[in-house]
């Protein structure tokens, strides 16, 4: 569910073609920004955890306004996520993880991902058929699960004098309607 999440964020690469025509909204946003060099949205499963977020480089004075679009999509993921960005997000879903099977070698850590995860290996028809079951109203209620009103872990490395205050990262987490 959360690696669906991860792939409506997607990722995005300065040295990308059409970088302005990416589905990700993020992408579109941060396209523009001559500060920004790449992000990149991930998901780790454990047995019993997980770890999901957004790995991201710029440059030091534009950090907080690639916070504030990554906040943003997530905000928006949680009460707007429609149809067709999910079926995006399955199909690119699928594509990278049926791609990431083409020898030996990655079988076997899919196989040993998957025993550590779920303690057996998932057929694939039945991988297939769990992703086909997501939709947008899933989506939203994962995503405001996990995400909606709630403490990010924040970490900086290197020159971060520009990274947003704390306080103003946690008090974005959601929007303020009025």
């Amino acid at each position: 569910m959360c690696t669906c999440v991860s792939q409506l964020v997607g990722n995005w690469d300065r040295s990308l073609g059409g970088n302005t025509q990416m589905a990700s909204k993020v992408a579109q946003n941060v396209a523009s920004d001559s500060g920004a060099r790449s992000f990149l949205s991930f998901n780790t499963c454990y047995t019993d955890t997980g770890l999901w977020g957004v790995y991201l480089v710029c440059d030091r004075m534009v950090i907080d306004d690639f916070i504030y679009n990554i906040q943003n999509e997530w905000n928006r993921i949680c009460v707007e996520a429609t149809e067709a960005e999910v079926a995006r997000a399955k199909s690119v879903f699928k594509t990278n993880l049926f791609m990431q099977l083409d020898g030996s070698t990655p079988v076997c850590e899919d196989i040993g991902r998957q025993m550590l995860t779920y303690g057996r290996r998932i057929p694939l028809p039945e991988l297939d058929y769990r992703i086909e079951q997501v939709d947008a109203r899933t989506i939203r209620e994962v995503a405001s699960k996990y995400l909606w009103d709630k403490c990010p872990a924040v970490v900086g490395i290197g020159p971060v004098e520009g990274l947003t205050d704390y306080n103003r990262i946690r008090s974005n987490m959601s929007w303020r309607r009025l």
